[in-house]
């Protein structure tokens, strides 16, 4: 797992890094979406969680959820394109669950990729993930995770 400023990224995932979002490949072929420690860092804790409906169509980069928090109100953006195939209720009730595991029960939606292989060559993995961060966090000015 990658660490820049004390915000972890495992080297797993696939990141949007502009837009502090990661993706993951199911073995069934979906898409599980959430935002990086570093995006709940910036929000703060969040209060209220409200994804797109299921079978709604999302464009890559648009918005497929909108979080609140006492610092911030806006949308995630979709890493890749898809149909909604499932959010997470449980968020719902404790939004702050994002907060406290953006990487696992955080997950914010499922997707059916509607062009993976096009669209997911543009996300950042692996090793390259820790040097991508860095260059956003310093561009951002940001001190660091807490």
């Amino acid at each position: 797992m990658a660490s820049v400023k004390n915000c972890h990224l495992p080297e797993d995932l696939l990141y949007n890094v502009e837009n502090n979002v990661w993706a993951r490949r199911e073995p069934d072929g979906t898409v599980t979406v959430g935002i990086t420690a570093y995006a709940c860092a910036l929000a703060g804790e969040v209060v209220a969680y409200t994804p797109k409906k299921v079978g709604r169509a999302i464009e890559l980069n648009k918005s497929l959820v909108t979080i609140e928090s006492g610092k911030w109100v806006g949308p995630v953006k979709a890493p890749v394109s898809g149909e909604v195939v499932a959010v997470n209720d449980a968020l719902t009730a404790s939004p702050k669950g994002i907060n406290a595991d953006p990487y696992g029960g955080g997950w914010l939606v499922k997707l059916k990729p509607a062009n993976w292989d096009a669209e997911a060559v543009s996300l950042v993995t692996g090793a390259a993930v820790a040097a991508a961060f860095q260059a956003k966090m310093e561009a951002d000015g940001f001190a660091g995770c807490p």
